[in-house]
């Protein structure tokens, strides 16, 4: 029996999207952090339950052929990547691994070999950051990122997840707050007036805005701010406060106040323009959206007189990125702030067949169904938990005659897409679309079709 501080011998031969790689021994599973598919290892237990426990690494005594050198001083510290120690090509294909292997064993389809999309590079993607502040030993305020597992920051300029412009307005941030020696906020104690550093910038518009988070009123000497964030890096177009008060870990507060320039930027995404505040939820991968968009209107295959109705739609984006295509676009989002800036965004491009519904995704689709209304399409784009019996339910009701799901916890995704095969659907296509790179994240997106 394996026990706590037992050392072992494992080879690892598959990845857990927590970033764990699994070996066993006898049948008994162990979970090592920092090992790759291939690697042989000596590890040590640090701990061990009836059927599974987790060691770390003592040793590694072969190398995979999936190992790189990592690329980034704070990794594995900062939990923002955590597969920085395997070249990207083998990423790619463990993550289609997943997608096929929860298909397989909880949809119960075999999918066979499946294509994965990602954009050009997986490096510089992230269109946003929030950076924590932490007072560090030295008695100087940093950002950087939470280490895995906890709300220590490591300090961090440049972030190889986000453009390099960023490490510029992080580094002007932090030596205006330690010239006036303006203390970080302490989670402990509530005291501290800087919680974090919010940048923003538009892939396709380059403008960029700079936000402080502040456990308080006022930022002293805001107009140096001001002038040290812009002269940081240009497209600086907006510098804000945001005001957060509250002892939580939400680090945004619902007050802010713009110290210069706009109250936000714009974007361009799928040829459509996009005002984005502070709040406004957008994709953090622009060029992945564009890929996964795209591959959602492939699926949909529209030819202009269908009636489109998108269940999650959030703040529109899908939904109106297909609706020059479709003959009328619903879409139905439960947080009103988002049907607001949906209807909003549907205006500012000028898109005329599109209805928004602020509901549950359930009770919507049922009042859709009751209401006579039957969807040629139907979009479904569900947070990780996936879609629920109602929702089932009432798509049963509403019989669209094609079905595209985006699922971003391809488990609950293919879960999802056995209970549409309950009620009619088959499944035609499926991809995979690596949205967020280096992360233990993976979209998939299916089509099904009514028999």
């Amino acid at each position: 029996m394996i026990k706590k501080n037992d050392v072992i011998t494992l080879e690892i031969t598959d990845l857990t999207s927590e970033g764990m790689g699994v070996g066993r021994v006898d049948g008994y599973v162990v979970f090592v952090a920092g090992t790759s598919p291939g690697d042989v290892v000596s590890a040590r237990m640090l701990k061990a339950d009836k059927s599974f426990g987790y060691a770390k690494i003592e040793e590694i005594i072969k190398s995979s052929d999936m190992r790189t050198s990592p690329d980034c001083p704070v990794f594995p510290r900062c939990g923002g990547c955590l597969y920085r120690h395997i070249k990207y090509e083998n990423e790619r294909g463990i993550k289609k691994g997943w997608v096929v292997e929860n298909f397989r064993r909880i949809g119960g389809f075999d999918v066979g070999d499946i294509e994965i999309y990602s954009p050009s590079s997986p490096d510089g993607y992230r269109n946003k950051a929030q950076y924590p502040a932490e007072t560090q030993k030295d008695g100087r305020l940093r950002f950087g990122f939470y280490s895995t597992h906890s709300h220590r920051v490591a300090p961090c300029r440049a972030c190889a997840l986000q453009p390099d412009f960023y490490a510029d307005i992080v580094g002007a941030a932090e030596d205006f707050l330690n010239k006036y020696k303006i203390p970080a906020y302490s989670e402990e104690s509530g005291a501290g007036l800087v919680r974090h550093l919010y940048v923003r910038h538009g892939v396709g518009s380059g403008e960029v805005m700079v936000a402080l988070v502040i456990n308080g009123d006022a930022l002293p000497h805001s107009d140096e701010f001001t002038d040290a964030v812009r002269g940081a890096a240009p497209g600086v177009v907006s510098v804000m406060l945001i005001k957060n008060t509250e002892k939580t870990n939400v680090i945004l507060g619902e007050k802010s106040s713009v110290l210069w320039g706009k109250g936000g930027i714009t974007d361009t995404l799928c040829k459509m323009k996009f005002d984005i505040s502070p709040h406004s939820f957008y994709q953090v991968n622009h060029d992945g959206a564009e890929l996964l968009y795209g591959l959602a209107a492939k699926y949909a295959s529209l030819s202009g007189g269908e009636t489109l109705v998108d269940l999650y739609c959030g703040t529109g984006t899908i939904g109106l990125s297909m609706a020059k295509d479709a003959g009328k676009l619903i879409g139905v989002e439960i947080v009103p702030s988002a049907v607001e800036n949906a209807r909003e965004n549907a205006k500012n491009n000028w898109i005329e067949n599109a209805e928004f519904i602020c509901a549950d995704a359930g009770k919507a689709a049922n009042m859709l169904a009751d209401s006579g209304i039957r969807p040629d399409v139907l979009i479904v784009d569900p947070p990780r938990k996936g879609c629920g019996a109602d929702v089932y339910d009432a798509i049963g009701k509403m019989r669209p005659e094609r079905i595209v799901m985006i699922s971003c916890n391809s488990a609950t995704g293919a879960r999802d897409a056995r209970a549409f095969a309950e009620i009619g659907y088959k499944l035609k296509d499926i991809a995979a679309v690596d949205m967020f790179p280096r992360t233990g994240h993976v979209e998939s997106v299916v089509k099904l079709i009514r028999q």
